[in-house]
């Protein structure tokens, strides 16, 4: 057996690692600790805001501060949004200094160790699996809530107390205290609210929290956001309703003060939101969810109308890194990008091979949003990538299931291409296939590569991300780069035997030559819904070939994409923030202040323009420059000798059942029954596994691992969506005390 045989893993063979200096570790160290310190700081302000005390020192900073051009709106913006904005610039120095660093050995403990982002602490309930970073987190806010809402009720009884008022007059004068209250604390929540869905986001890359995974806290924190804007809106009501002035003041627009109509029309935007985004609504109707959603515009500007500059700036900081990532992602997505070639498979499931530039990196877990302009110019869908950045530095692969009309009229238009590159009709028009692509997104980090053992199960199309993490295991093995898995069982459930040929994507032995002798891998192959294997498979596994696309356009993906290069990314948002500071400060210098400008919804307004001008001047000016850089750093580089030559690809080949010939001795495949979990996975590990199936939570789950501690050993278990498999196995198999 040679030096990296399964005995001992390459992360830990004498092969070269790439370590990191005392000196960047020290800085990484440094910012994290100021990181730190400053989110502290900042979440023990808002904590203090609903306080008398907290109240008095803010007036005081607010007093020290009057001298700055902007007054008390650049007061707040710098105490409650800056701490965001900082925090945002240390991740980029971050991000940049640590590099592609490898994984380095772990230190080894008799103990099991608890990680807070991955150890589950609720498993059963509404919000699905969480860890204990993410319950840390939910208790935070919960406490806010409680301890915000005391404070408030203590304060207004006081003062209502205080006050010669008749109790008609205290009832009222208390429900509208408690609606500007609960407003004010729908804004701190609103400024946490933005974070999760900024797909690049550099915050997301820091923590290592990859966007789909996100998209809970996201969710979390809208229903929060909503019942205290609801409520809000709601005494507020209630009190000019017993005024006696409900419709007057509901169509007020006052110059000074808050303005309610736009208030009224960013809450009935956002009721019409949180409606839609119930699971019901959204299931039944994904599109009715989407497009309303798209109604978020008319919130945040209707938010900033209804109570002005200073008073949004609270808020701000969040939106404004949400409005960075949102204007990046429409500079990437207005590319097309060339498809290399494109594969019908005989289970409806398309494979399409996409060109990008070599310097556009992604991870094996990654996934990337498509748009075919054929089919739909307003449709965007994510496919998870299928293969490996080290299967070619200018392509990546995506598996494409075929389970509704967009994937359907997608397999027709390839499966039409097919038929007019026949000689019999060489005068007809030719289709075509104009792909536009978003991402890719995913981990920062390669998580995959940092577990000895990987339990990986799939269902169906589910298998797509594990062949990326197969062929980049493969790969590493075989290049002798850092790479810790050793013991890989590949646990994958299909209903029929034609769905087989999805393994033909990969070709281990051309990867990794006798890489049996170098890890310890198994695919278990359950045909649920066949009892015996089909009679004449020939004609079952044909595969039909494609070539969409001409090489020689050489048009790849943007790399305009937040989670691509660190440096152009963090040069875009620096030079964005400080250009909203510059065109802020310029405004109240040259107009605001010399014209006595005191309108309030009127300077909301110019706040969120000088937001958008920022993103548009300052962050478009980066975002060109990085475009020249991308087309200088292309031409350098030569597209044949990596790139995926369309001949490369077998044509009406049975190559699933190649793939089981030649690797019998890993493969096993059963036909009529499901997998008995009992004899593959730990019992701790089945019963995280069992409690999340069961409330079918793997909408939470996608592509995050449960890590669960047993023994000595520390397995990773990455799911993907196959809910209905999954939970009738654990209704027929476990039995969980």
């Amino acid at each position: 057996m040679d030096e990296n045989s399964v005995q001992e893993p390459l992360l830990l063979s004498e092969i070269s690692v790439k370590k990191t200096s005392l000196f960047v570790s020290s800085v990484k160290w440094i910012l994290k600790i100021l990181m730190w310190a400053i989110f502290v700081a900042w979440i023990g302000v808002i904590f203090l805001f609903p306080t008398q005390f907290g109240n008095g020192l803010l007036e005081k900073y607010i007093h020290a501060t009057s001298g700055n051009p902007c007054g008390i709106t650049g007061s707040l913006f710098l105490v409650l949004s800056g701490p965001v904005l900082v925090i945002a610039f240390l991740s980029i120095f971050h991000l940049i200094i640590s590099g592609d660093e490898e994984f380095q050995q772990k230190k080894s403990s008799k103990n099991p160790g608890v990680r807070l982002w991955t150890f589950p602490v609720l498993v059963d309930g509404p919000l699905g699996v969480v860890s204990a970073a993410e319950f840390i987190g939910i208790l935070l806010f919960v406490v806010y809530v409680i301890w915000a809402l005391y404070a408030y009720v203590f304060q207004s009884l006081n003062r209502i107390s205080g006050e010669d008022l008749t109790l008609m007059e205290g009832r009222i004068m208390f429900l509208k205290m408690m609606g500007g209250h609960l407003g004010s604390m729908g804004l701190f929540c609103m400024a946490f609210l933005f974070l999760p869905v900024a797909r690049g986001s550099v915050l997301l890359r820091f923590i290592n929290i990859p966007f789909e995974h996100a998209t809970r806290y996201h969710v979390w924190l809208g229903h929060l956001t909503m019942v205290l804007f609801t409520l809000h809106g709601l005494l507020y009501i209630v009190g000019w309703a017993m005024e006696g002035n409900l419709l007057q003041k509901l169509l007020s627009w006052k110059d000074i003060g808050v303005a309610i109509l736009p208030g009224v029309i960013s809450l009935f935007a956002g009721l019409l939101m949180w409606v839609t985004s119930l699971p019901p609504v959204r299931k039944w109707n994904f599109e009715l969810f989407f497009y309303t959603h798209q109604l978020y515009v008319v919130f945040v500007l209707g938010l900033a109308l209804h109570v002005g500059d200073f008073i949004f700036s609270m808020a701000a900081g969040g939106i404004f890194l949400f409005m960075l990532d949102r204007f990046l992602r429409l500079c990437q997505s207005r590319r097309t990008v060339d498809i290399i070639s494109a594969k019908s498979l005989p289970c409806g499931t398309v494979e399409l091979v996409l060109s990008k530039p070599g310097n556009l990196r992604y991870n094996a877990l990654s996934f990337v949003f498509l748009q075919i302009r054929e089919l739909s110019w307003l449709q965007w869908h994510p496919f998870s990538v299928s293969s490996s950045p080290l299967d070619g530095k200018y392509h990546l692969s995506i598996l494409i299931k075929v389970l509704g009309e967009w994937t359907a009229r997608l397999r027709g238009s390839i499966m039409d291409i097919s038929e007019a590159e026949q000689p019999a009709s060489p005068s007809q028009p030719r289709p075509k296939l104009t792909a536009s692509v978003e991402g890719p997104y995913g981990h920062e980090a390669p998580y995959h590569l940092m577990y000895e053992n990987l339990i990986l199960v799939a269902g169906g199309i589910g298998i797509s991300p594990f062949l990326a993490i197969l062929s980049d295991i493969l790969h590493r093995v075989n290049e002798g780069r850092p790479c810790l898995p050793r013991n890989i069982l590949i646990v994958w459930a299909v209903k029929r035997s034609n769905e087989l040929p999805l393994l033909s994507t990969m070709d281990l032995e051309s990867i990794c030559p006798y890489f049996y002798d170098k890890l310890n891998l198994e695919i278990s192959i359950y045909v649920t819904r066949e009892s015996d294997p089909p009679l004449e498979e020939g004609d079952i596994h044909n595969v039909t070939v494609s070539s969409v696309c001409p090489m020689s356009k050489g048009c790849g993906m943007s790399v305009l994409v937040g989670t691509g290069d660190s440096i152009w990314s963090g040069l875009y948002v620096i030079s964005s923030t400080l250009g909203f500071v510059i065109l802020l400060g310029i405004l109240y210098i040259f107009y605001i202040n010399p014209y006595s400008i005191s309108t309030w919804w009127y300077k909301g307004l110019l706040f969120s323009g000088c937001m958008l001008a920022s993103v548009v001047i300052f962050g478009g000016l980066v975002v060109g420059l990085w475009h020249l850089w991308e087309k200088k750093i292309s031409a350098r580089e030569e597209y044949e000798e990596n790139r995926l030559k369309p001949g490369m690809v077998q044509h009406n080949e049975d190559v699933a059942n190649l793939f089981q010939k030649n690797h019998t001795s890993i493969t096993t495949i059963q036909y009529g029954s499901r997998p008995d979990f009992k004899g593959m996975i730990p019992c701790n590990a089945r019963f995280c596994l069992a409690y999340v199936t069961q409330q079918g939570r793997f909408d939470d789950m996608h592509l995050m691992g449960v890590i669960c501690i047993f023994c000595e050993y520390k397995y990773e278990i990455i799911m993907t969506d196959f809910k209905l498999f999954l939970y009738s196995v654990i209704q027929n198999h476990f039995q969980i005390s």
